[in-house]
Order: structure tokens, then C-alpha cells, then sequence
């Protein structure tokens, strides 16, 4: 059989400048499948947007799509026009949204929606296409029907050590154009799923059915050796939390002779309880790490059910910058924020010192507990503006001021002779061109207000 594995158009384009990852999801389904001898081409629309032009060059039989809720509206209006070029094409949709919110996919341009991890699942899907069977007896699938989605027995999470390792061939002719910010070439690598935190903003430990799930390091390492880019991204939600698997992949990493610079995920109390670990793995390269700091506030911390605190955020810049790497600090505004919590924020960040920080809107996602607290007090339930930059909660400030503020918050809480450093890592015509998105940026936020 003939499948195209499409990586849909972002909602937010500006931000494919800023950073653009490799669809490893595409890449294992893609895996799998040619397993089953079946002919596969992965279409990444984000640098190539006629993907109409590449489905009628393919002709497939099956057409994967995936995506996150900011993509939901561009999702079903793919599957629509590919019912339109080809009405007995089947269409499949799966990923993240897909799997937290299927009802949302209940279209009648769309064939079946994929819950979960899906490689094992579209095998099936297509084994029971060629011989008729019907979808009934796959675990993990929702049926759309016009009387209501239809719901197959639930698939439990696969044991990634069972997983295919990514067919990168797939996207050999967009490898150059996947980076994060400096890091470019980059390869995205998945060591584990899930994490070990509950908080409350977050779905990804509810998708794992709260169980952290992990790679064998000799598995990740194999992979390792495979991958050309100088660069990697381990790719989990949150890497380091089992200090004892991370300690015994870098041993391997280091007797196998491998040489990259590595990005990940790590939380604020594992840096602060495992120095020695963030200091092993400094040895082998890993010179960034993002933290979701999120807050300058242990009660708004503690609400969130974040599991750290203010003084631990201390501990860990300073324990990254003894040991030279980057922190990224990531940090999440309330929308009920005042003038002064603004305030307080901007002085928090210049007090940890930091020389790369983001600022993102607290926003209830669906498949969280707080969407399920606050859905029914949302101001859009426009898909595009659950985006992590849009406030969907009322705000304390009227909606004009807060972006006021939060365009005030990305000009003056990182001072420019802090932010040099990691800017000049982009050379004279990547720090130009930064500059100037960071400009289109502002813009877009000072107007966010109308975009209700």
C-alpha cells in the first residue's frame, strides 16, 4: 500500500523561525510500516507547503496526519480536500490532540483517529483495510460516526524498547533545515515518554496513564550511532528524572566514542539533587538544558502542583552555570497577573541572572486537569489561540494591557548584555535575522488583543 505521512502547516509560521523539529512521530509510524514492505513518503508541509502537489504526484492509498490542538482547524480542512482530490483515500489522524480530545475529530472527511502511540496501530489499520475486516477488534482507535464517535477497546502504552528506530531516510531532503535556536543541524532522539511530575497544567503524564516510560540506554546509544547531525535534542518530556538510566547512558555514550552537543528537558529539584549527573553529562556534551521554571511565586508554584520552589530555581542556575551549561528558563505568566506581578517577574528573572529566557501564557490545554477546571470560563475555544502565547483564561489586566505587559516582560527582563552571549552563538547574519524576528514578534504581540 501507498502511504503519505504529512506533517501539517504550523498555525503560527513566525514561530517555524525560531525553532523547527524533525516529525519523529512520522519517522516511527514511517518505520513501521516499511516493515510491512508498504511504499511511504513523509511530506513536511512546514518547509514545503504544496502538499497537494506531492499527493498527486504519490497517489496514495492512506493518508496519516498529525498535529497538535493549535493545528486541529488545518487538520480537518486537509482530510477535507483530500476527500475532494480523491474521495476513496483513507485518512487517518492521530498525535497529540488526536489522542486527548478525538471527539474534535469526529469529520466526516476523516476514516479513523489513532489514541496513543500509533506505529503498531496503523500496521493493523492497514492489514485490516486489505483484508476487509473491519476496525472494530484494533485496540486504540475512534471511529468518527455521524451519531457519535465510536471508541475501540483502549491500547495499552507500547514498551518503546519495541519500537522500530526512526526511518530518517524519510526526511534526508529536509535534514538540514531542522535546528532550535543555534543548534542546527539538529536530530531529535527519544529516550522516554511521560514524566514523573503531576502538574497540573500538563497532559503528558496523564497520556502514559501516569507511568514513565523508558528506553533501554543500549537501545538509545544504538540509535545514537546512526544519526549524522552534530546536534541532538532528546526529545522527552522530561529526561533526567530516572538518574539512574541517564548516568548509565552516559557511561555509554563515552565508551562508544560518541560526540554531540546535546539539548534536553530537566527539571529544577533533579539539578538541584543530582549535580554529579548534570555534571557527568557536561563532560559528553550536553550543553543546554530547557527548565520549566515557570514561576516566581511558591504559592502560585505550589498551586500549579509544580513540586519546586523559588530557592531550588537559586540552586539550580547556579549549579548549570558552575558546570557551563545554558539554562534555558522557561517561564509561564498567570493571567491573573497584576501590574506588579509583572513587575516582580522581571525581577526575579534579572535576579537569577539568566541569559536565555521564554515567556508563555499559562493555558489550560485540553487533556489537563486545569482545562477541566476552567472550560467553561475560556474566552476562545478557537483552536489557533491554544498556542501557549494567548491568554484562553480572563485576565486580571484588560486584554490590551496584558500583552502591553508581556511585550514589556520579553524587552526588559533578560538585559541585552546578559542575552549577547547566546546570540552572538548565531554568527553575524543569524543574530541580524534574529533580531528581526524578534521585532516581528513584538508586533504580533502588542496586537494579540485582536485576535479574539
Amino acid at each position: 500500500m501507498r502511504v503519505l505521512l504529512i506533517q501539517p502547516v504550523s498555525c503560527n509560521p513566525l514561530m517555524d523561525q525560531v525553532y523547527l523539529f524533525e516529525p519523529l512521530a512520522l519517522e516511527y509510524l514511517g518505520a513501521g510500516l516499511k516493515l510491512d514492505s508498504h511504499e511511504v513518503l513523509l511530506h513536511d508541509a512546514r518547509i514545503e507547503p504544496d502538499w497537494e502537489t506531492a499527493f498527486s504526484t504519490f497517489q496514495p492509498d492512506l493518508v496519516g496526519l498529525t498535529g497538535f490542538t493549535s493545528q486541529l482547524n488545518i487538520i480537518s480542512a486537509m482530510a477535507a480536500r483530500i476527500k475532494v482530490l480523491a474521495p476513496d483515500t483513507w485518512v487517518v489522524v492521530g498525535g497529540h490532540h488526536a489522542t486527548v480530545a478525538p471527539h474534535d475529530f469526529n469529520h466526516p472527511a476523516i476514516d479513523l483517529v489513532v489514541l496513543g502511540e500509533g506505529v503498531f496501530t496503523l500496521r493493523e489499520i492497514i492489514l485490516a483495510i486489505q483484508h476487509e475486516s473491519g476496525f472494530q477488534q484494533l485496540k486504540g482507535l475512534a471511529i468518527p460516526c455521524p451519531d457519535g464517535m465510536l471508541f475501540t477497546e483502549p491500547r495499552s502504552y507500547t514498551d518503546l524498547n519495541l519500537l522500530p528506530l526512526p526511518d530518517r531516510s524519510l526526511t534526508q531532503a529536509y535534514r538540514n533545515r531542522y535546528f532550535s535556536e543555534w543548534f542546527k543541524p539538529l536530530a531529535s532522539v527519544r529516550t522516554s515518554l511521560g514524566c514523573t511530575a503531576r502538574c497540573n497544567f500538563c497532559a503528558l503524564w496523564q497520556i502514559t496513564g501516569a507511568k514513565y516510560l523508558r528506553r533501554d540506554p543500549e537501545k538509545v546509544v544504538a540509535e545514537l550511532q546512526t544519526v549524522a547531525e552534530p546536534n541532538i535534542f532528546f526529545c522527552d518530556d522530561e529526561s533526567m528524572c530516572d538518574v539512574k538510566r541517564m548516568d548509565r547512558l552516559a557511561d555509554l555514550i563515552q565508551a562508544a566514542g560518541i560526540r554531540k552537543n546535546y539539548f534536553l528537558y530537566g527539571r529544577v529539584d533533579t539539578i538541584v539533587n543530582h549535580p554529579e549527573l548534570f555534571e557527568k553529562w557536561s563532560k559528553i556534551g550536553l550543553s543546554q538544558v530547557f527548565v520549566g521554571m515557570e514561576d516566581c511565586s511558591d504559592a502560585r508554584l505550589s498551586a500549579m502542583r509544580k513540586g519546586t520552589t523559588v530557592a531550588q530555581q537559586e540552586q539550580a542556575v547556579l549549579i548549570l552555570k558552575r558546570l557551563g551549561i545554558m539554562m534555558y528558563a522557561s517561564y509561564m505568566v498567570n493571567p491573573d497577573y497584576s501590574h506588579e506581578d509583572f513587575r516582580a517577574l522581571i525581577a526575579h528573572v534579572r535576579r537569577m541572572g539568566h541569559n536565555y529566557a521564554t515567556f508563555t501564557v499559562m493555558t489550560p490545554l485540553p487533556g489537563t486537569e486545569l482545562y477541566e477546571q476552567s472550560k467553561d470560563r475560556l474566552l476562545s475555544h478557537r483552536p489557533e489561540l491554544f498556542d501557549m502565547l494567548h491568554s484562553l483564561l480572563p485576565t486580571r489586566l484588560p486584554l490590551q494591557q496584558f500583552y502591553q505587559e508581556m511585550t514589556v516582560l520579553y524587552t526588559k527582563a533578560v538585559p541585552l548584555h546578559r542575552s549577547l552571549p547566546p546570540l552572538l552563538k548565531f554568527g553575524l547574519h543569524g543574530f541580524l535575522l534574529r533580531l528581526r524576528l524578534f521585532g516581528r514578534f513584538l508586533d504580533k504581540m502588542k496586537q494579540a488583543h485582536l485576535d479574539y
